[in-house]
């Protein structure tokens, strides 16, 4: 297959709907239901069950678009990837690390002043993101290096050297009646009526069913609960981000989350190299 038919498809079967993913690859519709008809001739199977009204992904179809995507994916990261490399062999080798908003930054700061002490010490560009976006950012080669959370992120198919590991807190605002105790319990907070657990959006920008506020970064995280509109369990670590209006909270039995430094098991960058040998030392 070419990656210009994978491309064709993706658009197809994401769209349903074969005049809208003629316009989105700005082409004509003939020519696109052509190189459509001549992949399912190629591979044998029918992908999109057509009707004069509807597009339907057959589970030939649903197959190729899951892998579709991983290998355009993949594609684009081999771009992205040789363009800076490209550009280190000029003497521009700078590094992009990504890492969620709000976490881990005393860790962030003190491992960035502790890589730039080096003597062959490198450019580094912090990329922040929201929760679960730093393995795409990493995977898609927008980033070398990440910095991910387990459990929450995934560190399948990365290289990682873990880090820290901690326990977690809720984060209440100042006052309210569960932060005069010294610990809870998971029980005690999760379902809190007047303070309920944020919906973050997930890998396809849409927002999970649930009470609580969706929210995007941790900035407006901490101000709505602030103002008595939700709470969060994070790590114990966010304590020294906290404001005046906010408090924490031990929870006993939340699972412990660990830090880790992740990179492509592929990469051969001497700087990557440098910056986990210093993340390890510290």
């Amino acid at each position: 297959m070419e990656t210009r038919e994978l491309r064709y498809f993706v658009a197809v079967a994401e769209e349903l709907h074969f005049g809208r993913a003629a316009r989105r690859l700005g082409i004509a519709q003939p020519p696109l239901s052509r190189a459509i008809r001549q992949l399912e001739r190629r591979l044998g199977a029918a992908l999109l069950e057509r009707t004069s009204r509807t597009v339907n992904l057959t589970e030939a179809g649903l197959v190729l678009l899951r892998e579709g995507r991983a290998a355009l994916d993949a594609v684009e990261a081999a771009d992205r990837r040789t363009r800076r490399a490209a550009l280190a062999a000029t003497g521009d080798p700078g590094l992009v690390l990504v890492t969620k908003a709000g976490a881990s930054s005393e860790l962030l700061s003190k491992l960035l002043d502790a890589y730039a002490a080096e003597p062959e010490a490198v450019t580094v560009d912090v990329l922040l993101c929201g929760p679960g976006e730093q393995e795409r950012l990493l995977r898609d080669g927008r980033a070398d290096v990440a910095l991910l959370h387990r459990p929450f992120d995934t560190t399948a198919g990365f290289d990682t050297e873990e880090l820290c590991t901690e326990s977690q807190v809720v984060v209440l605002p100042a006052g309210h009646p569960l932060t005069g105790r010294t610990h809870v319990q998971m029980a005690d907070v999760t379902d809190l009526p007047d303070l309920p657990m944020p919906r973050w959006p997930g890998p396809d920008g849409m927002y999970p069913d649930g009470p609580g506020p969706q929210v995007r970064d941790h900035t407006q995280l901490l101000q709505l609960i602030a103002l008595g509109r939700a709470s969060a369990i994070a790590p114990e670590s966010c304590r020294a981000q906290l404001r005046d209006d906010l408090a924490a909270v031990p929870v006993l039995d939340a699972p412990m989350v660990t830090t880790v430094i992740a990179w492509p098991p592929h990469s051969r960058s001497r700087a990557v190299a440098g910056l986990v040998q210093t993340a390890t030392r510290l």
